[in-house]
């Protein structure tokens, strides 16, 4: 098996996110406000939240309730046994999970990748690997794979996704947007757990929200895991209404995809190559890309910097015209 070098943080220390504008505020005190923040994934036009019944608020969540965020969830990601179906406050909550539920294993992971993945398999202990490939993972017990990847939009067709270890995790953060045949979630292999994100897509990471898919075991042990009330009414509301709308789903897919060209055309005009990225992000190659994150930086942009690849930076996507304008401009 051919290993990466371990490329993320020791386990006991916090990994490096996008999303967080203190650290770049102290940096550049000066820097023009609004902040325009680049450095996620996540949709910048949100889903429009409704109103809110009050006992969504008021009252602990009840059954009905999570039961019809299931019954939109399994819609959303084509899922025919809903009992397959654990809602979480956010993926981040099921990644954490995972492997405190796995006796300890021989875990590779697929990467570079996002590193959450690798801080807590090392952190119960289990052994791991950050490996370039799926094939270089076939004599692992636990296999972990970004489908399409972050950050590079790495995309492993389905085919290929077999249960070859003891557990296979696909984390699918991204794959709202691509074609339904592109996710495991309608045709869970046994021994696999699909993640699905509901925050990036919908542009409402604030909420808190996300799903495995698993084989009734597993889902059991992560039900349990998480307790009661895991999702608080809010989001179970919100959930419910937004992953049932589906012409709110084909109109952003449209627009993004139009975003996506157009985020491509300002960077190659600027001198980056593009090397990757997903719908809701582009991962490019300057360089001078230092240079080019303080640059953006006295202007009030934030993008995503990799300290193990100092030439590459992930961009999300502008919001509106006016911010496509401002990223232009103070590329040049």
């Amino acid at each position: 098996m051919s290993a990466l070098p371990n490329m993320a943080n020791p386990a006991g220390k916090p990994v490096e996110h996008g999303g967080d504008l203190s650290a770049v505020r102290r940096r550049f005190p000066d820097a023009p406000l609004p902040w325009l923040d680049l450095s996620t994934g996540i949709n910048p036009v949100p889903y429009p939240v409704p109103d809110l019944p009050r006992d969504a608020w008021a009252r602990l969540p009840a059954r009905e309730q999570a039961e019809a965020l299931i019954d939109a969830a399994a819609h959303r990601y084509g899922v025919a046994d809903r009992s397959t179906l654990v809602a979480a406050p956010g993926t981040q909550a099921l990644i954490q999970a995972l492997p405190r539920l796995v006796p300890k294993a021989r875990v590779c992971i697929v990467g570079p990748t996002y590193e959450e993945h690798e801080t807590c398999w090392r952190r119960q202990g289990h052994q791991v690997s950050v490996v370039a490939t799926l094939d270089d993972a076939r004599d692992a017990d636990v296999v972990v794979l970004v489908n399409p990847n972050n950050p590079d939009g790495r995309l492993v067709p389905v085919e290929r996704l077999v249960a070859a270890a003891r557990l296979l995790v696909v984390d699918e953060a991204f794959i709202d947007l691509l074609p339904a045949a592109a996710s495991l979630a309608p045709t869970l292999p046994p021994r696999t757990v699909v993640l699905r994100s509901f925050g990036k897509t919908y542009g409402l990471a604030g909420v808190r929200l996300g799903f495995a898919i698993a084989g009734p075991d597993i889902a059991a042990a992560l039900r349990a895991d998480l307790g009661p009330w895991a999702v608080s009414g809010p989001a179970l509301e919100i959930g419910r209404v937004a992953l049932a709308d589906d012409a709110w789903l084909a109109a952003t897919a449209e627009r993004l995809t139009a975003d996506r060209r157009r985020l491509d055309e300002i960077l190659v005009s600027a001198g980056f190559t593009i090397v990757g990225g997903t719908p809701l992000f582009c991962l490019a190659d300057h360089p001078e890309a230092a240079s080019t994150v303080d640059r953006l930086g006295r202007n009030g942009i934030h993008v995503r910097a990799f300290r193990q690849s100092p030439r590459r930076l992930r961009f999300g996507l502008p919001g509106d015209a006016a911010s496509f304008d401002r990223l232009r401009t103070s590329l040049t």
